[in-house]
């Protein structure tokens, strides 16, 4: 069906109209997540090479942002101090991967080798998922079992205690300091997901801590803000650069629930939706943490298709860009669901065209990130060759966050063509300074046809987005006007430097 979409729009000049007024700067991410298993076991050659295949084709539908899942139960894809190996890696948690490798590392070089942004993600409280049999001699539970709780087949922290907060702040100054990750990302897992006949067995630890709170849900929701408050300071006081965001469950809360009143006294808005909700259900007050600016971005999972009965998309979206617009907020698409679903208007088409259009022209909507990789790799309902061709065909630049920095870096140096037996090369100097936030980190080429406009605004003119001082000139390439800019940590773009 998407097929037709694609065919449709470029026989009508839509594809190119469409593409044409792509914005420049649009966050475009996808997640590649462990916690489903699709890595376990796999050798080193044939992840990286599952892997490679993955991130060529998000560079080719122009991602310019990973989510790298590298902590999915207390465990680690990465050499950590801290907790064990990874299961969802090898196959059994706390034992090391053979032939030896940094799975993180190897995805930050890659995906900056790209020119995209690597964002590692983590899950905060989850110890062990349903399927984990054994923990490793070395796992936190198996250290300090009274700072957990067991809820179904989860064992996840106690959020209620100030120790274990500590701790995960301790995991997440490990990854940002050792690593030169672009952004840390928690997903939308609080406390549990409610499940019939189970209670959150929490009642002590409340007893001990929960003075000054009206009731146990309060305390619980003022758990999880102090973590995601004191994660943000955490990585502001080691690499301010670094973006710290959060996935959320695609409900804040229920309009048919209204009457509820937040902490600072107003009424908590709802959604003309039904289902699970953040503030009721997951005890994560989402637009305090947008409100306090204790996240960097907000990417709400709004998976459903647009007029679903209980959660339609089209509501919820409108919903977020109305109440959550004091932080960057991009919009988790489900790529299945979305060729999977109908159009409303015109059966003949999917949902990606008005979802695209929605996301586009909403106040506040800045991007997107895509669930999940592999749906992309697959090229699932030809959704890849519609983003290819048709949404987003041209690279994008990540968009600013003013409030972190808004200066941008001074221009390159020395841009010049050369000539080599195999071809012609762009080139140039990068900028040296002491101040990070203003590091030359990734450079924009732009190309521009013989007696064309130079005109840095259009994304069409973008040839490339490189960590590299140099570009290889196309052989096709004849007359072209180049010019180079620069990008410092948070894609604040200097002045051009031009060169025939």
């Amino acid at each position: 069906m998407l097929g037709a979409v694609v065919t449709t729009l470029e026989a009508s000049g839509q594809g190119k109209t469409s593409a044409v007024t792509a914005p420049k700067r649009e966050f475009r991410g996808s997640w590649i997540q462990c916690v489903n298993g699709q890595f376990q076991g796999m050798s080193r050659d044939v992840m990286q090479a599952t892997l490679r295949r993955h991130l060529d084709a998000l560079q080719r539908c122009n991602v310019n942002a990973v989510f790298f899942q590298v902590r999915p139960e207390a465990d680690a894809l990465y050499p950590s101090q801290l907790e064990p190996w990874s299961r969802f890696l090898t196959g059994q948690q706390g034992t090391a991967p053979q032939p030896y490798w940094d799975p993180l590392q190897w995805m930050i070089d890659e995906c900056h080798n790209r020119g995209m942004e690597l964002h590692a993600w983590i899950n905060p409280y989850r110890a062990k998922t349903a399927g984990t049999m054994l923990l490793a001699a070395n796992h936190p539970y198996m250290k300090k079992p009274d700072n957990f709780f067991r809820y179904g087949n989860l064992i996840l922290f106690n959020p209620g205690l100030p120790e274990n907060r500590a701790y995960i702040c301790n995991v997440v100054s490990d990854i940002v300091s050792r690593y030169d990750v672009d952004g840390l990302h928690i997903d939308d897992y609080f406390y549990p997901y409610p499940e019939a006949g189970q209670q959150i067995p929490d009642y002590e630890t409340y007893r001990q801590y929960g003075g000054g709170f009206a009731s146990i849900e309060d305390w619980r929701r003022d758990n999880v803000s102090l973590l995601v408050r004191d994660i943000h300071q955490t990585i502001q006081r080691i690499k301010p650069w670094v973006k710290f965001g959060v996935s959320p469950f695609g409900i804040y809360h229920n309009r048919r629930n209204d009457g509820s009143v937040s902490k600072s006294g107003g009424e908590i808005p709802g959604s003309d939706t039904g289902g699970l909700q953040n503030y009721d259900d997951l005890y994560a007050d989402v637009l305090q943490w947008v409100n306090q600016g204790w996240v960097d971005y907000n990417i709400p999972q709004i998976y459903w298709e647009i007029g679903h009965k209980t959660a339609d998309y089209d509501r919820l979206i409108r919903w977020w860009s109305k109440y959550a617009g004091k932080r960057p907020l991009y919009i988790g698409q489900d790529i299945e669901r979305t060729v999977k679903a109908v159009d409303l208007k015109n059966p003949q088409v999917n949902q990606l065209p008005e979802k695209w259009r929605l996301q586009r022209s909403l106040p506040g909507v800045e991007g997107n990130c895509l669930w999940y990789s592999a749906a992309i790799a697959n090229n699932t309902g030809n959704a890849t060759t519609a983003l290819e061709r048709v949404y987003q065909p041209y690279p994008a630049l990540v968009p600013q966050m003013p409030f972190k920095d808004k200066t941008a870096p001074k221009g390159v140096k020395g841009v010049k063509i050369i000539y080599a037996a195999n071809g012609r090369a762009l080139v140039w100097l990068p900028r040296i300074t002491d101040n990070e936030m203003q590091r030359q980190v990734r450079f924009v080429v732009y190309r521009f046809a013989k007696g064309e406009k130079v005109n840095l605004s259009n994304p069409k003119n973008i040839a490339t987005i490189t960590t590299q001082n140099y570009w290889n000139i196309p052989n096709s390439d004849n007359g072209c006007t180049y010019v180079v800019t620069a990008l410092d940590r948070i894609w604040n773009e200097s002045k051009g430097k031009k060169v025939k």
